[in-house]
C-alpha cells in the first residue's frame, strides 16, 4: 500500500477491508488490485454523468449523486464494480434501513443502477444483488405513513385571502396566485413571463417544474391577472421576484408569511388540497376535471389517452368559481345556489 509517509491509517484500514472483502469472496487481493477494474464509484460517477441531459432539473440530478456519495462512497465506493455483491449492498442499506427508510430506498435504487449499467458494459456478470436482497427479504419490512401537508379548511379561505389582498409584501401576491390557481409551490415561484400569454389568458407551466413531468396550461381569471399585471413594470425575468434581481421568491418567504398572519397547522403545499376539496365537496365538479386542474395523474394512462384533452374549457369554468368564492362574492355570482352550504 506505501509507507506511513504516503498512506494514511484511515487509508491503510480501508484497504486492508476491501483486500479482505475480494479474499472473502476467492479473489487474489494482489492480483485483482493490479487489473483495470473500475471501482465502484468510477462507474457511479460516470453514470451520472451520462445521465445529466435526462434529470428533470440539475437539483434532481445533485440529489441522485450525493446519495451515493453519503451512503455507498464511504463504504463501497474502492471496491472493483465487478466485486460487489449483496454483502457490501447490505454494508450500505443496513445502517439506514430503518432510520432513513425513504433515503434508503431511493439509495438501494440508484445503487442498482450503477451495477445494471455496469452488467450491461461487460463489467459484471450475474444476477443485481440489489434485486437478490429484495427477494430474499434480507431487510426487515418498515411500514411508513403517508405525510399529508396540511390544508386550510375552504370554510375559512375568504377571510384568509381578505387579509392577504390588504398586503402589499411580494410573498402576499405569490400566496394569493397560489389559492386561486391551486398550483404547487414550485411551480408558482418558478413562474417567468415568458411562460404567460395575456391574450389567451394562459399561463403555460413548462414539465420540468411538474409533479407529473407534463407541460400544464393554467387558465388565468381577472382575479389572476390582477394580480400579476402590476408585476410586469418591475421587468424581472420572474413574475414573483425576490429580494435578488431576476431571482425567485423562496419557499421560506411564504412559509413566513403564513406565520405573520397567525395561520397555525397549515402549510402552503396545503392549498392545492384546500381547492379539490372545495371543487369535490361544493361544486361537485367532475373528478376528470379537478384531476387536470392540478395535472394529477391519479387516472390511468388508458383513461388519460382516451380523454385525448387538457379539458380546458371546463376548468376555466371551475377557475372562475373558485376565485369568485374565495373573494367572499354571493353563492349565486360563484354559482353553486344551495350546495354552498354542504
Amino acid at each position: 500500500m506505501g509507507g506511513a509517509d504516503v498512506v494514511t491509517l484511515n487509508q491503510t484500514r480501508q484497504g486492508a477491508l476491501e483486500y479482505r472483502q475480494m479474499a472473502k469472496q476467492g479473489l487474489n487481493p494482489r492480483f485483482n488490485a493490479s487489473l483495470e477494474i473500475p471501482t465502484f464509484e468510477d462507474v457511479a460517477k460516470q453514470v451520472h454523468i451520462d445521465r445529466m441531459p435526462t434529470w428533470k432539473n440539475a437539483k434532481h440530478g445533485q440529489q441522485w449523486i450525493n446519495t451515493l456519495r453519503d451512503y455507498a462512497f464511504p463504504k463501497i465506493g474502492r471496491i472493483p464494480i465487478d466485486s460487489v455483491d449483496q454483502a457490501e449492498v447490505m454494508m450500505c442499506l443496513g445502517p439506514i434501513w430503518t432510520e432513513k427508510h425513504e433515503t434508503a430506498k431511493r439509495l438501494a435504487q440508484r445503487i442498482k443502477t450503477v451495477l445494471d449499467v455496469a452488467k450491461a458494459k461487460g463489467m459484471r456478470s450475474g444476477e443485481n444483488p440489489v434485486t437478490a436482497i429484495k427477494d430474499a427479504q434480507a431487510l426487515p419490512k418498515v411500514k411508513t405513513k403517508v405525510k399529508h401537508h396540511k390544508a386550510m379548511r375552504w370554510l375559512d379561505v375568504p377571510a384568509f385571502y381578505a387579509d392577504l389582498k390588504g398586503r402589499n409584501a411580494m410573498s402576499a401576491q405569490a400566496l394569493r396566485f397560489t389559492c386561486l390557481t391551486g398550483s404547487r409551490t414550485g411551480e408558482v415561484l418558478g413562474m417567468r413571463w415568458e411562460e404567460v400569454d395575456l391574450e389567451k389568458r394562459l399561463w403555460l407551466c413548462p414539465e420540468e417544474r411538474m409533479k407529473g413531468g407534463e407541460e400544464h396550461r393554467v387558465p388565468l381569471t381577472d382575479e389572476m391577472l390582477a394580480i400579476i399585471e402590476p408585476l410586469r413594470v418591475m421587468q424581472s425575468e420572474y413574475v414573483f421576484e425576490g429580494q435578488k434581481r431576476n431571482k425567485p421568491l423562496s419557499n421560506m418567504s411564504l412559509l413566513m408569511l403564513l406565520r405573520r398572519v397567525d395561520v397555525k397547522g397549515v402549510t402552503v403545499q396545503g392549498f392545492t388540497s384546500t381547492f379539490r376539496d372545495w371543487a369535490g365537496e361544493v361544486v361537485g365538479t367532475p373528478r376528470e376535471v379537478a384531476e387536470m386542474s392540478q395535472c394529477d395523474k391519479v387516472r390511468s394512462d388508458v383513461e388519460r389517452a382516451y380523454a385525448g384533452s387538457d379539458l380546458l374549457d371546463s376548468r376555466r369554468a371551475l377557475m372562475e368559481r373558485w376565485p369568485a368564492y374565495a373573494t367572499g362574492k354571493s353563492a349565486d355570482e360563484v354559482g353553486i345556489g344551495a350546495r354552498s352550504g354542504s
